[in-house]
């Protein structure tokens, strides 16, 4: 009798455990892609180089057909334990660590190649992730194919893209969010002073209104204790209908300065971006960014421009885009042409023409 009981036990106990957990195989992804572009300067520069010093992490290059950035990376879903790793090469990524403090193991040359590494721990509505990853910062992305335009904005140039830091997440329900990150500084990995930053993001993500509120508080000065960065970053996207979109943004800066003034810096930015069928899409972008002391851009200016983006997406994983842009400084900032024996002319103005394909897997 007991015998015969056996089976029926343990059919019992197999159909009342619980689910397994996912594999790890299942929770392992691999991504990728390639952005290339053509870019072609109006001003035709000497120097071949659009946009000003230390920016253009897309369309750098004039008159040329390259490589703005390849992708490959692997990432394991936190159940609960996770990891993202992701490398990119390419024009864009060379300007993107090019501001990192040279000292012992760390600068351009140590992290050229990485735009994430990092780990991550997620229980419940927390979720901890301590390493390198994507700034909370801003409308934009550093991938283009997340952008509603392929150049990026002043605003996305003079902010960080990526963060050294440990960040904590609290969702407290499906719409509302908040972040604390503790920062190395503003975009760098190796710390370029004493001090460190906080950063917070308090977002909400409703089925058509989009909203966060973003903050960085730290000391950039080259001790530590003498340059507290102030700044504050909001960013709202509205689903008017579901063929036109808006987004707009605005930012707002101090930095304290040994022995002067603060420095100050705001912008602020608008989008309309519409679905002209499914696979079409047109975007116009304006913005004004305002450096008043010339402490992110190296020149007290006022910039401003305007952005004009056809996107055709033939297919799920290939986006096309054909863009139109025109940039005004007040100040003489943009590389001009070769002028024989004598040195080129900088101008006040740029018009840029670029063309850019993305594949991604």
């Amino acid at each position: 009798m007991a015998l015969d009981l056996a089976p029926h036990l343990l059919h019992l106990l197999l159909t009342q455990a619980s689910p397994e957990a996912p594999s790890l195989l299942s929770r392992l992804h691999v991504e990728g892609g390639v952005d290339a572009y053509f870019a072609y300067n109006l001003n035709r520069p000497e120097s071949d180089v659009n946009f000003l010093p230390g920016t253009g992490t897309t369309a750098r290059r004039h008159d040329e057909i390259t490589v703005n950035l390849a992708s490959l990376g692997v990432s394991l879903t936190p159940e609960p334990v996770g990891f993202h790793v992701l490398l990119g090469f390419g024009t864009g990524i060379e300007v993107l660590h090019r501001a990192e403090p040279e000292e012992d193991a760390t600068g351009p040359d140590v992290w050229r190649y990485v735009q994430q590494a990092s780990l991550s721990f997620a229980r419940g509505p927390l979720t901890l992730e301590a390493g390198i990853y994507p700034s909370h910062i801003g409308l934009e992305s550093f991938q283009s194919q997340l952008n509603w335009t392929y150049t990026r904005s002043w605003m996305g140039e003079f902010s960080p893209y990526y963060q050294t830091s440990i960040k904590g997440t609290w969702r407290f329900d499906e719409r509302w969010s908040a972040q604390l990150h503790l920062l190395n500084g503003w975009q760098t990995i190796g710390d370029n002073n004493d001090g460190k930053a906080l950063g917070t993001q308090v977002a909400y993500a409703g089925d058509r209104l989009s909203a966060a509120f973003n903050t960085f508080v730290g000391d950039e000065g080259a001790d530590g204790d003498e340059g507290l960065r102030l700044f504050a970053d909001t960013v709202v996207t509205l689903k008017v209908t579901d063929a036109v979109s808006l987004s707009g943004s605005a930012d707002l800066g101090r930095q304290a300065l040994p022995g002067a003034s603060a420095a100050l810096w705001y912008a602020a930015g608008a989008n309309v971006r519409v679905q002209v069928a499914k696979p079409v899409a047109v975007t116009a972008r304006a913005e004004v960014y305002r450096d008043r002391d010339g402490l992110i851009s190296g020149t007290a200016q006022t910039l401003a421009e305007g952005t004009l983006t056809l996107e055709v997406k033939p297919a799920e994983h290939l986006v096309l885009k054909a863009e139109a842009r025109h940039d005004h400084s007040t100040q003489n900032v943009f590389d001009g042409p070769a002028r024989g024996a004598q040195p080129p002319l900088p101008r006040q103005h740029q018009t840029l023409f670029a063309v850019g394909a993305v594949a991604t897997f």
